[in-house]
């Protein structure tokens, strides 16, 4: 076999891409002890601010220039999308009566929707075998969280999941096309400080800017700051420069079933035969979703114009 026939990695069923589900699915847990000692904006806030002071004290020390206003705008762009949308929904829709059974649905069919919205601008193209992927995926997540839906969520908490959902799908479409070539320290100190002014007012406003001054609140907020936002989020990045949109973004498939896992090992909750049949479908649907028909160049491509 020639040099150019071997198929390129993928970079979501690597270690990066089986990193970032691992690290990203410890912030469910240090985010409910976190909220439970400040408003949801508030925690919020305080998270992507020290966030973009950790990223831009990094691009400082490495004496990275700041890139074009242009691009800095698009990043700009994505942090109000990806973060404050996303986690503003979905704080805001937990507030509001949604269990976290509800929450871990309506983000888990963020796969889904980027798919839909890649292939109806005509910037991807699926094959059958990764549309089966995306269902069976999503199969797995209904199946994960199908015991915890209570079937009694205010239409407010609905709303607001579901403007979560459309943040992370459209910021991960976006930052593809517009916003992955900046450097990656430049590019996050930005997202988080636009995510920090676009959030700020509403935590002033509704929370009074209320936290608790304890380690219960400071300890898990680092963990969100170091392990997830710094930690996270880098992986996020590098997985959306490496790889296609709906490849990368077929990963939430399996959040809410390794949270599962880990709210069993750390939390002693019950795992059910039910969530261990959700995650073997999560996981067979991120493999058949990311895996390029043989003999073919990758099947999802965004990076054209």
């Amino acid at each position: 076999m020639s040099r150019d026939a071997v198929p390129a990695p993928n970079p979501a069923l690597s270690v990066t891409g089986l990193s970032f589900v691992l690290v990203w699915c410890t912030g469910y847990l240090a985010g409910k002890l976190a909220v439970t000692h400040a408003g949801a904006f508030t925690a919020l806030v305080w998270r992507f601010a020290l966030s973009a002071l950790v990223f831009g004290g990094l691009a400082v020390g490495a004496r990275v220039a700041l890139g074009p206003r242009r691009a800095l705008v698009h990043s700009a762009v994505v942090g109000v999308l990806t973060l404050a949308l996303q986690f503003g929904g979905v704080y805001l829709g937990l507030r509001w009566g949604a269990t976290a059974g509800v929450a871990a649905l309506v983000i888990g069919a963020m796969p889904l929707l980027v798919a839909v919205i890649a292939v109806a601008a005509g910037s991807e193209r699926l094959a059958a075998r990764q549309w089966l992927g995306l269902a069976i995926g999503f199969g797995g997540v209904l199946l994960v969280v199908a015991d915890r839906i209570d079937g009694a969520t205010p239409w407010p908490a609905w709303i607001a999941l579901l403007a979560g959902l459309v943040g992370i799908s459209a910021g991960t479409l976006y930052q593809k096309r517009h916003a992955s070539t900046i450097d990656l320290r430049v590019g996050l100190a930005t997202q988080n400080l636009a995510a920090t002014l676009v959030l700020l007012p509403f935590a002033l406003a509704l929370e009074h800017f209320h936290f608790e001054a304890s380690r219960a609140f400071f300890v898990p907020l680092a963990w969100l700051v170091i392990v997830n936002s710094v930690g996270g989020f880098a992986l996020l990045f590098v997985l959306i420069r490496r790889g296609a949109a709906s490849a990368v973004a077929s990963l939430f498939f399996l959040m809410p079933a390794v949270t599962a896992v880990m709210g069993h090992a750390v939390l002693g909750e019950h795992l059910t035969a039910l969530k261990l049949a959700g995650f073997a479908c999560a996981a067979v649907g991120v493999w058949l979703a990311t895996r390029a028909p043989q003999g073919a160049r990758a099947a999802v491509d965004i990076t054209r114009p």
